[in-house]
C-alpha cells in the first residue's frame, strides 16, 4: 500500500493537471494492473485464468499441434506463459492477453530451425511517422493481430513439451508436434512476417527498401502507411476511409483487434491533442524506480556529475557485475524518448568490469528520472517538414583510450527524431 501511495504521489509531482480527464485516465490506468509472472500466479485471478483458456482454445482451433509420441533422437523444447494488459485509445482496458510461448533458446541450428531473420519497425521510423502524421494532420490507428505467429507455417519438425494449463499428464511421454508456429521459436517471426507481407503486397502495397517493415499505398493522390512491429500494426493516412478499408481487409485475412487511435505502443505512452503529440515512458520509469528501490529516494536535477570523470579502473570492482549490466540495459531502453539520458551510453562501456563508482553514476541517472518522470518527446502540429541536423565532438575526451566522442541529432521541423553519441 505504501509503495502504491508513493507512486501516485510521484505522478502528482510531475503533474497530470495539464492533461484532460481522458488523457489522465489513460496515463494512470497503465499503472493500475499488475501482470502475473507465472501461470500459477495467473490462475488465482479469474480474468487471467479466462485469458489462458481463450489462448488454449485458439491454439486448438487453429490446429497448431498434434499429440504424438516423441520420436527417437528428438528433443522437445519447453514452453511458458507470458501475460500482458492491452489498452484502448481512451485508456480503458481492452483485454487481458495471455500468450503461450516456446523456449526457442533451446533450439539447435540446422535441426530445429534454419533461416530466422525477420524485420521489425525501427524506432526511428516510428518517430518519423509520428512527426509526419501530426504535421499533416493525418489519422493514425493501431491494430493487434491475435495469435499472429499461429498464421505462420513451420517447415521444420519442432516438438513441444506439454505446457502448464493443458489437460495432458506431463509424465505421459506424449509431446506436441507443432504444425503451426508459436511465439518465440526462432523461425516463428520470419514465417509470420512473410505471410503478412504477402497479404499486403496482394492488396496493392509497396514495401519500402529503407525499412522493410514499412508499406505504402497511393490511392488517387491519397496515401496510407503501414508500419509493422511483430504483431502490432500502425496504420496512418490522410483519409480515414482508406484506413477503415485496410482494417476490413486485414480482418478477413487474419484475426485482428482494432485498438482505435494510437495511444500505447512498445511501452511508449502517446497522447495527442490540437497542439501535437507527446510521447513518454512514465510507466516504464516508475517500474524502474520500484524495481531498484528508488521510489522514496531523493531526486536530482541532472543525470551526470560534470565534475566526475569516469574511467575503467575507477575503484573497487562490483561483486556481482550482472546487477550493473541489467540496470544499464533497462536504462538504455529509455533513450528511445529521453535524449537527456543519453549519458547511459557512456556508462555502458564499463559493463565488462564495473566498479562501485560506475554503479553510483547509474544510480544518479535513476534519481534524475525520479525528478523528471514526465519528460519525453514533443511532435508539434505547427512543425514544417524540413530536415536539419547538428553535430559536435569532444576531442580526445576518453581518459582510457584518448579517443574522441562525437554526437549528432536530427530534426524534422521542430521534432527531434534521431540522435546518437559514439566514441
Amino acid at each position: 500500500m505504501a509503495a502504491s501511495t508513493s507512486k501516485h504521489h510521484i505522478f502528482h509531482q510531475v503533474g497530470y493537471d495539464h492533461l484532460s480527464a481522458s488523457q489522465r485516465a489513460f496515463a494512470l490506468s497503465v499503472l493500475s494492473i499488475q501482470e502475473p509472472s507465472s501461470y500459477a500466479e495467473a490462475c488465482k485471478d479469474p480474468r487471467w485464468n479466462q485469458a489462458c483458456k481463450e489462448e488454449i482454445y485458439a491454439l486448438y482451433e487453429n490446429q497448431t499441434w498434434e499429440l504424438v509420441k516423441l520420436p527417437p533422437g528428438k528433443k522437445p523444447i519447453g514452453a511458458k506463459w507470458v501475460f500482458k494488459v492491452k489498452y484502448r485509445y481512451d485508456g480503458t482496458i481492452e483485454r487481458f492477453k495471455a500468450r503461450l510461448v516456446a523456449k526457442g533458446y533451446t533450439q539447435i541450428y540446422g535441426i530445429d530451425f534454419l533461416d530466422t531473420y525477420s524485420p521489425v519497425a525501427k524506432i526511428n521510423s516510428v518517430k518519423i511517422l509520428l512527426a509526419v502524421v501530426v504535421s499533416k494532420d493525418w489519422h493514425i490507428h493501431q491494430m493487434d493481430v491475435s495469435n499472429a505467429f499461429l498464421h505462420g507455417d513451420l517447415e521444420e519438425e519442432v516438438y513441444l513439451e506439454i505446457p502448464p494449463g493443458i489437460d495432458v499428464p506431463r509424465d505421459s511421454g506424449l509431446v506436441f508436434k507443432l504444425k503451426k508456429s508459436l511465439y518465440h521459436p526462432k523461425q516463428a517471426s520470419r514465417q509470420w512476417f512473410a505471410k503478412l507481407t504477402s497479404a499486403l503486397l496482394k492488396n496493392g502495397y509497396s514495401q519500402i527498401a529503407s525499412d522493410y517493415s514499412m508499406f505504402v499505398r497511393w490511392i488517387q493522390g491519397r496515401v496510407v502507411v503501414v508500419l509493422v512491429y511483430v504483431d502490432d500494426i500502425l496504420i496512418a493516412g490522410s483519409y480515414l476511409g482508406d484506413i477503415e478499408q485496410l482494417k476490413k481487409f486485414l480482418s478477413k485475412e487474419f484475426k485482428v483487434k482494432d485498438l482505435g487511435q494510437l495511444s500505447y505502443l512498445l511501452g511508449l505512452e502517446v497522447i495527442r491533442d490540437h497542439k501535437g503529440i507527446s510521447v513518454s515512458q512514465r510507466k516504464y520509469c516508475l517500474e524502474l524506480l520500484d524495481d531498484t528501490g528508488f521510489v522514496e529516494a531523493k531526486g536530482c536535477l541532472s543525470p551526470v556529475d560534470c565534475n566526475v570523470k569516469l574511467s575503467v579502473d575507477q575503484g573497487e570492482l562490483m561483486a556481482d557485475p550482472g546487477v550493473y549490466r541489467r540496470l544499464i540495459g533497462r536504462l538504455h531502453y529509455l533513450t528511445i524518448t529521453r535524449p537527456d539520458v543519453a549519458y547511459v551510453q557512456q556508462l555502458a562501456q564499463f559493463q565488462v568490469a564495473p566498479c562501485v563508482e560506475h554503479l553510483q553514476a547509474a544510480h544518479r541517472v535513476i534519481r534524475y528520472l525520479k525528478q523528471t518522470l514526465g519528460k519525453g518527446l514533443i511532435f508539434r502540429a505547427d512543425s514544417k517538414l524540413e530536415l536539419s541536423s547538428y553535430c559536435d565532438a569532444d576531442w580526445a575526451s576518453c581518459p582510457d583510450s584518448r579517443r574522441s566522442l562525437t554526437g549528432y541529432c536530427t530534426f524534422l521541423g521542430t521534432s527531434l527524431i534521431i540522435w546518437k553519441t559514439k566514441k
